[in-house]
C-alpha cells in the first residue's frame, strides 16, 4: 500500500510541478509580450510624430492637419477605423486652392480615446469643437469616405449655417443600417466581440507581433490569426488591407504601428455599436436644400447599394453624381484627381454661389 501510495504521490507532485511550469511559462510569454508592446509603442511615438498639431480640449487631445490657405475651408472626414493619413494622396493637392483640414476622430491615428458613444452626432460635434478650438474658420466644404458620409449629414444638419457644399465618397447610406435586420444585429454583436478581443490581443504585443511578421514578408501567422475570427472576418481583412496597400509605401509603416495600438479596435467597436443611431441621425438631415453636393460611388455597386448612391445625390437640388470606373469603395486612393475635381468643383460653386449642373453620371478624366 505504501508503495502505492508513494507513486500516486509522485504522479500528483509531478502533474503540479508540470502545471507549475506552464502557468509560469504562460505568464512569462504574457509579460513579455507586454513589455514588447510597451517598447514598441514609445518607440513608435518617437519615429513617428503627428504630421499635425494636438489640440487639448474635453480632457484629452485631438490631432488635426491643416494645410494651405483660403476659404472655404475643405474638411476631410475619413471611413469607419481610418485615419487622416487616407487623404494622403487628396488633400496636397487641395491646399493648392484652398484651406484643406484633416483630423483623427477619437480613438483612432494620433487622437486620444473617448468614453462618448461614437454617433455621427457626437463626432461631429466634436469635430465642430475641435475646429473652433484650433483656430480655423468656416465656412466649411465637407468631404467625407464611407462612415464619413453620416458624419457629413449629422454636422450640416446641426450646424447648417456653416456649411457651404459637400462631397459623399462612396458614402454609406441611412437605408443600410438604420432598422438593421437580424442579421445585422448579429454582425454588431460578433464585430463587438472581435474588436475586444482585438485590442487585448494588441495590448499583449500580438498584433504588433504579426504586422512585424507581415512587413518582413511572412504574413502566414498574421492570416491564420484572422482566419480563426471566420471566413468572413478573413474575407474583409483581406480587402481592407488591399486598399491600405495603394497608400504611398512611406506610409504603410505608420498605419501598421497605428494598428498595434488597442485604442483603434476599441473605438472601431465603439463606432460598429452605434451604427444604427449614427444611421438614424444622418437621415434626420433629408434635405440639404440648394447646397452645393456631389456624389461620388465606385462602380462595384450592386443593387440595392448603385441605388442608394442616386439616391444621396437628391439630398440637394444641386447634387450631381459621378460613378467612378474602374474603383472600389476608396475612390480617392483609386483615382486621387476625381475627388479632387469634385472638391474644386463645389469649392468654385461656393464661392460663386451658384448652383452646379443637373445629376449626370460620368467617369474619372
Amino acid at each position: 500500500m505504501s508503495a502505492s501510495f508513494d507513486v500516486q504521490g509522485y504522479r500528483m507532485e509531478t502533474a503540479i510541478i508540470i502545471l507549475v511550469v506552464l502557468l509560469g511559462t504562460l505568464v512569462l510569454l504574457l509579460a513579455a509580450g507586454a513589455v514588447y508592446q510597451i517598447t514598441g509603442t514609445w518607440r513608435d511615438r518617437r519615429r513617428f510624430p503627428p504630421p499635425g498639431h494636438l489640440v487639448r480640449f474635453n480632457e484629452r487631445r485631438m490631432h488635426i492637419l491643416v494645410t494651405g490657405e483660403g476659404t472655404p475651408t475643405v474638411v476631410f472626414e475619413s471611413g469607419m477605423g481610418a485615419s487622416c493619413l487616407s487623404w494622403t494622396l487628396v488633400q496636397p493637392r487641395v491646399a493648392r486652392f484652398s484651406r484643406a483640414v484633416s483630423y483623427d476622430r477619437a480613438g483612432h491615428g494620433w487622437s486620444d480615446p473617448a468614453r462618448e458613444p461614437r454617433t455621427a452626432q457626437q463626432v461631429a460635434q466634436e469635430l465642430h469643437v475641435l475646429l473652433d478650438a484650433a483656430g480655423v474658420p468656416g465656412p466649411y466644404v465637407l468631404v467625407g469616405h464611407s462612415f464619413g458620409g453620416y458624419v457629413n449629414r449629422a454636422f450640416a444638419h446641426v450646424y447648417r449655417d456653416e456649411v457651404v457644399g459637400m462631397v459623399l465618397v462612396d458614402s454609406v447610406h441611412p437605408a443600410e443600417w438604420e432598422n438593421p435586420t437580424q442579421e445585422q444585429l448579429r454582425m454588431i454583436e460578433v464585430g463587438l466581440r472581435y474588436a475586444w478581443i482585438a485590442a487585448w490581443l494588441a495590448r499583449l504585443g500580438f498584433v504588433r507581433f504579426c504586422l512585424a511578421r507581415l512587413a518582413r514578408g511572412s504574413p502566414r501567422l498574421g492570416r491564420a490569426a484572422v482566419r480563426a475570427f471566420g471566413v468572413d472576418t478573413a474575407a474583409a481583412a483581406q480587402r481592407i488591407a488591399g486598399e491600405i496597400r495603394k497608400l504611398p509605401a512611406p506610409i504603410l509603416p505608420i498605419v501598421r504601428a497605428m494598428w498595434s495600438q488597442p485604442k483603434n479596435f476599441m473605438s472601431l467597436g465603439q463606432h460598429v455599436a452605434a451604427l444604427p443611431v449614427s444611421a438614424a441621425q444622418a437621415a434626420a438631415a433629408s434635405t440639404l436644400g440648394d447646397l452645393p453636393l456631389v456624389v461620388l460611388s465606385g462602380d462595384h455597386h450592386a443593387a440595392p447599394y448603385a441605388d442608394w448612391q442616386r439616391d444621396l445625390a437628391q439630398l440637394s437640388s444641386c447634387g450631381r453624381h459621378v460613378v467612378a470606373s474602374d474603383s472600389g469603395h476608396w475612390i480617392h486612393l483609386d483615382h486621387p484627381e476625381l475627388v479632387t475635381g469634385a472638391i474644386r468643383e463645389v469649392v468654385a460653386t461656393a464661392r460663386s454661389l451658384r448652383c452646379p449642373s443637373s445629376n449626370l453620371t460620368g467617369a474619372p478624366r
